[in-house]
């Protein structure tokens, strides 16, 4: 496999190290992880679409963006690969505001050729979407031995619009799938957080899909809020600092929720995933170090499912509360990734509002939140 990467951020107003091309014609995709104003830049994008004339492009807006074990705002990062022993095809699906998140994903894998396929990597609008039907959706109409993994795309700390892009301009509302064919083509995959639990656990005793109403029977946006103290007029942002760990009796793991929206009428919370009734919640704080930890963790796991082979690519997607918390610390959790997977894998990857992964290869996938998710792809040479 061969792989290039380069950088255009605002700040600058140049390619880092070089402008895109260097594969030209042989890409067979092309990676597209930027800011919103960048990823609308036509002139910008005709100037990495013209060299990768034969290419697929996929792509979104982010919550900052991840190049190497740099962490960036307002750049644009570009990473194009060729398959040697492997293809990719893929597909996009828009959806409307009431749309059926479920149905969607089904529409999405239905979408995709099932002969051959080893994994399917998945990014979605970020807002208006119910991840864990998505997934659901997805993961039900594909062989049991595809693997799924991905994303939902960001809009910094404003949570006002997202998009993603499939062969074409980015698009508000829509959903891109990208299926990874080939025998020779190794896959690996790894989640974790790394979030402390603090105060009581409370039952959900009223919810719908991803809407919060009620913990313990009382309002679930006033005890949200009388934990956040001067926090809550933040609200959704600052919901990113402190997510709900949920436990369900049908789950080995729990999962973690963080807030996309906040309703003063119906005193309600719309999480990024499933608040499913009856199951409970917790709140989480950040430990610093634990963060970091779990992003080395997910590396090792993500570098164990391929075997002895080293990665030629890793894409990388991160939470935006993440990026939050750990501040000038960010790229701590990247050069951990580093350390593991090693100097000749190119890293790749966003900070989102959701992450899709299973925890490790052969466990069911499910939307997470907070997580660092690692892709790890190699071809092998025999």
């Amino acid at each position: 496999m061969q792989v290039e990467q380069a950088t255009w951020t605002q700040a600058t107003g140049c390619w880092d190290p070089a402008p895109p091309g260097t594969l030209g014609a042989d890409a067979d995709l092309v990676l597209l992880f930027g800011d919103t104003a960048l990823l609308h830049d036509r002139s910008l994008l005709d100037r990495i679409w013209r060299p990768y004339r034969l290419a697929h492009f996929m792509g979104c807006s982010t919550a900052g963006e991840i190049a190497g074990t740099r962490v960036l705002d307002g750049a644009l990062v570009v990473t194009a690969l060729q398959l040697e022993h492997g293809y990719v095809k893929g597909s996009r699906i828009a959806v409307d505001d009431d749309a059926d998140s479920r149905e969607a994903g089904a529409r999405l894998a239905r979408s995709l050729d099932t002969d051959g396929l080893r994994h399917v990597f998945v990014l979605s609008e970020g807002l208006g979407i119910n991840g864990t039907d998505l997934v659901r959706g997805l993961t039900r109409h594909l062989p049991q031995d595809v693997t799924v993994t991905g994303g939902l795309s960001g809009d910094g700390t404003r949570f006002q619009e997202t998009f993603v892009l499939w062969d074409g301009p980015p698009e508000r509302r829509a959903v891109a799938a990208l299926g990874i064919y080939g025998r020779r083509v190794r896959i690996g995959c790894g989640s974790l957080g790394g979030w402390d639990p603090f105060g009581p656990e409370r039952l959900i005793t009223k919810s719908a899909g991803n809407v919060l109403y009620e913990l313990d029977g009382k309002s679930a946006l006033e005890l949200y809020t009388r934990y956040l103290g001067e926090h809550a007029s933040g609200l959704p942002a600052t919901g990113l600092l402190f997510p709900l760990s949920l436990r369900t009796t049908d789950r080995a793991n729990g999962v973690v929720r963080t807030i996309l929206s906040v309703n003063e009428r119906e005193q309600s919370l719309t999480f990024a995933g499933d608040v499913p009734f009856g199951s409970y919640a917790r709140l989480m704080k950040a430990n610093v170090d634990r963060l970091i930890d779990g992003a080395i963790g997910a590396a090792k796991t993500s570098y164990e499912a391929i075997g002895s082979l080293s990665p030629d690519l890793a894409i990388l997607i991160s939470c935006v509360g993440r990026k939050l918390v750990l501040k000038q610390r960010i790229e701590e959790e990247v050069e951990g990734v580093r350390d593991v997977l090693g100097a000749r894998t190119v890293l790749a990857g966003f900070y989102s509002y959701g992450e899709i992964a299973p925890f490790t290869p052969r466990a069911t996938c499910e939307l997470h939140n907070q997580t660092m998710t690692i892709t790890t792809i190699a071809e092998e040479s025999w």
